[in-house]
């Protein structure tokens, strides 16, 4: 007679079979998405978090100027130096020392008409940073439309659009801009009147736009003439996909990387070449604040107090520095290749 098996022996068995078995560790990183990948990339990059900081300092300080101005008591456009006396001297510099800083004018004022510097700093700030990102928007949507468009459908439309980028990316656009500026405003604006800064500020964005794009263009057209070929894109052709669907399914989600990188990689650009052309006169004109502006009238007065340019000199370079490490760090946090 066989004996009964014990009901603690089969417990056992059953709590065994139940408990999963430790196996090897599921490799790091598995099962997040691109985009989480490239997110925890970039964090551990500090350079690339630190510039970030920045950026987001300089573009909140320009977003919230009016606020700062009016809760410092100041504004860009009143001359303090020649309505209070004991600002400026005879010769129009500031009498106290270091450009005239104080407790009342943190930056000091500027010489001649003394305005004060910190107010006319950040509306500066506020209007190149306005400008700079409405020409890196239009650029980005322009290249990203045009290059796409003659990548795809090629033949004679990426032939024509070809020599057109070739043209642009030859095509000295500050030297069209500085003779094309003066015969614009003439027929315009009547002689007797002043440029109006929005029509200032409309001209630069266009100008910075229709040479802008060509570069973006070209690159996502060799993108597209690649990925055309790819078997997903055959695919999504025999199965009777329209062409917009493609595009917009198949071929953009491939490009968002190179487009990324691009415009953080323009708007520095955009922000020095219109500080450039306020700078030579054909841009942002004194009284209207700009980073460009205060470079020139600090480039007539540096010799004797070089207060006046240290603080939109140094800044703009700041800014500049910071999203072009930035621009990097984007990068390499989107590039599959980089070492997790």
């Amino acid at each position: 007679m066989t004996s009964p098996t014990p009901l603690a022996n089969t417990s056992l068995e059953v709590a065994e079979e139940s408990t999963p078995k430790a196996g090897p560790s599921a490799p790091k990183g598995q099962g997040r998405s691109p985009g989480q990948l490239a997110w925890q990339r970039f964090k551990r990059d500090r350079s690339g978090v630190v510039s970030a900081y920045v950026v987001i300092f300089f573009f909140v300080v320009a977003l919230c100027a009016p606020l700062i101005a009016k809760l410092y008591g100041r504004d860009p456009y009143t001359t303090y130096g020649q309505d209070q006396p004991g600002l400026l001297n005879d010769f129009g510099s500031p009498i106290r020392p270091n450009g005239g800083i104080s407790g009342d004018f943190w930056f000091g004022v500027e010489p001649g008409l003394g305005r004060d510097v910190f107010t006319f700093l950040l509306y500066g700030m506020r209007n190149s940073l306005l400008i700079a990102s409405a020409a890196t928007l239009l650029v980005t949507m322009l290249g990203v439309v045009i290059g796409i468009t003659a990548g795809y459908l090629g033949g004679r439309t990426d032939y024509l659009v070809g020599r057109v980028i070739d043209i642009l990316l030859a095509f000295p656009s500050t030297l069209f801009f500085i003779a094309f500026w003066p015969v614009m405003i003439s027929i315009l604006v009547p002689p007797d009147e002043n440029t109006p800064v929005w029509l200032t500020v409309t001209s630069l964005i266009a100008v910075l736009t229709a040479f802008g794009w060509a570069s973006l263009a070209r690159l996502l057209r060799g993108e597209v003439l690649a990925l055309r070929e790819r078997e997903f894109v055959e695919a999504a052709k025999v199965t009777g996909a329209s062409p917009a669907r493609i595009v917009f399914k198949e071929l953009l989600p491939n490009l968002w990387t190179p487009i990324l990188i691009q415009a953080t990689l323009a708007l520095p650009v955009f922000v020095t070449a219109e500080a450039a052309l306020a700078f030579l006169g054909v841009g942002l004109t004194s009284p209207t604040p700009d980073w460009g502006v205060m470079i020139q009238r600090g480039s007539e007065v540096y010799q004797n107090d070089i207060t006046f340019m240290l603080f939109p000199g140094a800044s703009m370079v700041i800014f500049v520095i910071a999203f072009n490490l930035l621009g990097d760090s984007v990068r390499d946090a989107l590039d599959p290749k980089t070492k997790r």
